[in-house]
C-alpha cells in the first residue's frame, strides 16, 4: 500500500519472501479501505478474523455430522462456537490463523466427498484450493496432499480410476503455487517454495535458550544486532546464516535438541512449558491454558481411540491431521497460535467421545475404515 511492493516486515530492505501472500494481501485490502495501521483498520482486521472464526462452525458441523452423526455435528458446532481459543485468537491476534483454520477444516470436508467422486473438475478445484491454503500458510502441505492420497487410495480400493484424479490434483496444486514460486525466483534468483523464513524460525528455538519456547532476543524485531545483520546481508543470506547457526548448534548438542523437542511436543499438546516465576511473568495466562489445552487433548485422543476401536470411517484422516500438522514446530519452535488450525478436529473428536456410543450414528463418510 505504501508503493514498496511485497516488502520485508523487518526493515525497508526491498522485496521479501518472509511471509506468504494470501493473508498479507487481505490485510493490504483492509489498509487500503480503512487506512494503514489506523485504529479503524485494526478493528476491521479483528472483525474479519472474528467472522472467519465464526464461519468455521459451518464445516465443523458438516464434517462431524458426516463422520459421527447429527448429534455430534450439532455438539461440535456449539463446541467450536464456545471454544476459548476460537474466541480469543480471532479477536486478539491479527494473523492468518483463523483463515488457515477455516481452509483446513473445509478442505478436510471436501476430501471426504472426493473419496467416491472421480469427476476431474472437482479434483482440479480441490488442488487449486489446496494451493491457496498453502499460499496462506505452507504448513498445511504437511496434511493436504496426504488427504488427497487417502482419497485416491479409497478410489483404488473401490476399483475406480484414481490415476487421473491424482494427476490433475497435483497439476492444479502446482498451478496455484507457480505464480508465487516464479515471482520468488525472478526476484531472488533462487527456488523458494512459498516463504524463506525457516532458518530464523529454526534458530529461534535452537540457540541454547531454554527459559522460553522461543529465544526472542535473537529476533530482528527485538535485537538491533540481528536487525543490522539482516539489513547488511539481505534476507536470503541472513536466513541461510540463521539456518546454518541452528543446524550447527543441533549437531553439537544432540541431547539438548532431543530434550527440547520433547518439551515442544508437550507444549503443543498441553500448553505447558514451565511454572518458573520468571517464565510466568512473560506468560501469565499459562496456568489456565494448561488446564484447557490438556483437557481438550485428552478428550480428542479419547475420541480418536474410540473412532479407531469402532472402525469409524475417517479415523485415519483425523489422525493424519493431528499428528502430521504440528511436526515442523517440534523441531523449530512453537507458539500458542500455531496449533490452533487443529482445534476444530480436536473439538469434533472430543464431542464424539463425550456423546457416548448410544448417541453416535454410524459413519457415513466414505473413508478408510480402521
Amino acid at each position: 500500500m505504501a508503493g514498496h511492493g511485497f516488502g520485508s516486515p523487518f526493515a525497508d530492505t526491498g522485496s521479501s519472501a518472509l511471509l506468504p501472500p494470501v493473508f498479507t494481501y487481505c490485510l493490504a485490502v483492509v489498509f487500503w479501505i480503512f487506512g494503514t495501521y489506523t485504529k479503524t483498520s485494526i478493528i476491521a482486521a479483528a472483525c474479519l478474523n472474528s467472522l472467519l472464526s465464526s464461519l468455521i462452525c459451518i464445516p465443523v458441523y458438516f464434517t462431524a455430522r458426516k463422520c459421527f452423526g447429527d448429534r455430534v455435528g450439532v455438539w461440535s458446532a456449539w463446541g467450536w462456537a464456545l471454544s476459548p481459543y476460537g474466541i480469543y485468537f480471532s479477536a486478539d491476534w491479527l494473523w492468518s490463523t483463523c483463515l488457515v483454520t477455516l481452509m483446513l477444516i473445509s478442505l478436510f470436508l471436501f476430501a471426504l466427498y472426493l473419496e467416491r467422486d472421480t469427476r476431474l473438475w472437482l479434483w482440479v478445484v480441490f488442488g487449486l484450493l489446496c494451493g491457496v491454503a498453502a499460499l496462506t500458510e505452507p504448513v498445511v502441505l504437511s496434511v493436504l496432499p496426504l488427504l488427497a492420497a487417502l482419497g485416491c487410495y479409497r478410489l483404488y480400493r473401490r476399483g475406480r480410476s484414481w490415476v487421473m484424479p491424482a494427476a490433475v490434483y497435483a497439476l492444479a496444486l502446482a498451478a496455484a503455487l507457480s505464480p508465487w514460486i516464479v515471482r520468488n525466483y525472478l526476484v531472488f534468483h533462487k527456488f523458494i517454495p512459498v516463504r524463506d523464513g525457516f532458518g530464523l524460525e529454526l534458530y529461534l528455538g535452537n540457540s541454547g535458550y531454554t527459559g522460553h519456547w522461543a529465544n526472542r532476543s535473537v529476533h530482528p524485531n527485538h535485537s538491533q544486532t540481528e536487525l543490522a545483520e539482516y539489513e547488511q546481508r539481505g534476507e536470503i543470506a541472513y536466513m541461510a546464516h540463521k539456518r546454518e547457526q541452528a543446524t550447527d548448534f543441533i549437531r553439537a548438542h544432540p541431547g539438548w535438541f532431543a530434550w527440547m523437542t520433547l518439551r515442544r511436543i508437550v507444549y503443543m499438546w498441553t500448553g505447558f512449558w514451565s511454572f518458573d516465576s520468571a517464565y510466568l511473568k512473560q506468560e501469565p495466562l499459562d496456568p489456565p491454558n494448561v488446564f484447557v489445552g490438556t483437557t481438550l487433548t485428552l478428550l480428542a485422543l479419547a475420541g480418536l481411540r474410540r473412532a479407531f476401536r469402532e472402525r469409524v470411517g475417517g479415523a485415519v484422516r483425523y489422525a493424519a491431521v493431528l499428528f502430521c500438522f504440528p511436526v515442523v514446530y517440534y523441531i523449530s519452535h512453537p507458539e500458542a497460535y500455531y496449533f490452533r488450525p487443529v482445534d476444530p478436529f480436536i473439538v469434533i473428536l472430543g464431542m464424539y467421545w463425550i456423546s457416548g456410543s448410544k448417541w453416535a450414528t454410524p459413519c457415513r463418510a466414505p473413508v478408510t475404515r480402521g
